[in-house]
């Protein structure tokens, strides 16, 4: 590894204790419509509070609306009823979260980072107009059969809309052998006909056509939409997962993205969002090893929907310290130590050029000095510090990948609310 990039760090990065330095990340944002910031952990308590830090930056200083992160619609929908204040008596916030985000892993979103950022949300928002509060969603599709529940709910409670009700009894009737268990419907998907598939496209057409049927007061109209695309999308995600990864992760990273434009719409042509997710599905996909498995993602769709110019992208990375994770899927959580990054590596590197938080700016007249190929970690829910450098760092570019990127040297986990 070539000592060049090293020195390219030091003379580009600033400081992150510097107050410039998120105005000239916020510089950088200028008038994009489309702020991505990731993070390289489900479980890393400064990317959480730095995320969130620099959100309400773009909140108040750039006129963000809304804010899409990595979690499931009916869960976050939660939320963005008690940050907008719809719902009348509402419940302790903690209690909220928890309740909410009670599926494993129930730390990404149940945690005192969130827990922080919710309540500041509230009362920003309590000084709002009802056309002007921000909005909070999920746009994950994990929630087949609580969307499933969602729309039925919603449709059952008026008689005007039978048409839609008689779609959705008979679409949703494909799922109901499964005792509520998406695994054992991707194991029998395979013996579906193709009308039965269809049946859920054609209702959230039915849905899309008659929008004007349906009431706007508290979002109602947009969380019938978004159930509906979740139980779609949803139903094609679980039918793929055990036939082909790329296929499944494809249409998750679709899903997201189709997502993230409905809310867009919802809102207006000249909303303002942006998105929390993982450095894996903010990132761009082509300035990584991601694009020889023919993966896409959502920084990759992004960009070129609404072009480079309206998007921003922030990447997140550490050098070492603590994580909360699974050792194995559903899994209770641990704290897990995050052993150093190794030389070679792009957290290696950063630690190498200096043992202290940084922001790097990527720009036309820096990014090829930050464009070479090199391994850049990334951990999930599930995690194995022991045999992280078999399958833990993503060959990417990360001036590619990234339009930014904040790194922490030293960090820590994030705190959960159900200890």
């Amino acid at each position: 590894m070539s000592r060049k990039l090293v020195t390219a760090i030091r003379e580009q990065s600033i400081p992150l204790k510097d107050p410039i330095a998120f105005d000239q990340l916020l510089q950088k944002a200028g008038d994009a419509q489309v702020v991505l910031i990731g993070e390289a952990s489900h479980g890393t308590s400064e990317f959480y509070q730095l995320r969130a830090e620099f959100s309400k930056r773009l909140i108040q200083e750039k006129g963000f609306s809304a804010i899409a992160i990595e979690g499931d619609w009916p869960s976050v929908q939660a939320v963005n009823n008690y940050v907008k204040g719809y719902e009348s008596a509402q419940e302790n916030l903690r209690d909220l979260l928890i309740r909410s985000f009670s599926r494993w892993p129930s730390w990404m979103w149940a945690n005192t980072e969130i827990e922080s950022f919710a309540r500041w949300l509230q009362e920003v928002n309590q000084l709002r107009a009802p056309q002007q509060k921000v909005g909070f969603y999920g746009i994950d599709l994990y929630s087949l059969y609580e969307s499933i529940d969602e729309v039925l709910g919603f449709l059952e409670s008026n008689d005007s809309y039978g048409v839609d009700l008689e779609l959705a009894k008979k679409a949703f009737s494909c799922f109901e052998p499964y005792n509520r268990m998406p695994e054992h419907y991707a194991l029998s998907s395979a013996h579906f006909t193709d009308e039965c598939i269809g049946e859920v496209t054609n209702l959230l057409q039915s849905i899309r056509s008659n929008e004007e049927r349906y009431p706007h007061a508290h979002e109602q109209d947009l969380n019938l939409e978004m159930n509906a695309l979740v139980a779609k999308n949803a139903e094609a995600y679980y039918r793929a997962m055990l036939q082909d990864d790329a296929l499944s992760w494809n249409i998750r990273d679709t899903h997201m993205t189709e997502a993230i434009k409905e809310i867009h719409n919802y809102y207006g042509k000249d909303t303002k969002l942006i998105v929390w997710e993982h450095n894996t599905h903010i990132g761009d996909a082509t300035a990584t090893s991601m694009a020889d498995q023919q993966l896409i993602n959502v920084g990759q769709l992004i960009r070129e929907q609404y072009g480079k110019e309206n998007t921003l992208a922030i990447g997140f990375g550490t050098y070492e310290g603590t994580v909360i994770a699974g050792s194995s899927w559903g899994e209770s959580y641990e704290r897990m130590t995050v052993p150093p990054a190794k030389f070679n590596t792009w957290e290696g590197q950063l630690h190498a050029a200096g043992a202290e938080d940084k922001l790097l700016i990527f720009n036309d007249q820096n990014r090829q000095q930050f464009d070479e190929w090199i391994g850049h970690r990334a951990i999930g829910v599930v995690y194995n510090p022991e045999f992280e450098a078999y399958g833990n760092f993503v060959p990417s570019r990360i001036s590619q990948r990234y339009d930014a990127f904040i790194y922490i040297d030293q960090s820590s986990a994030l705190a959960p609310l159900s200890e």
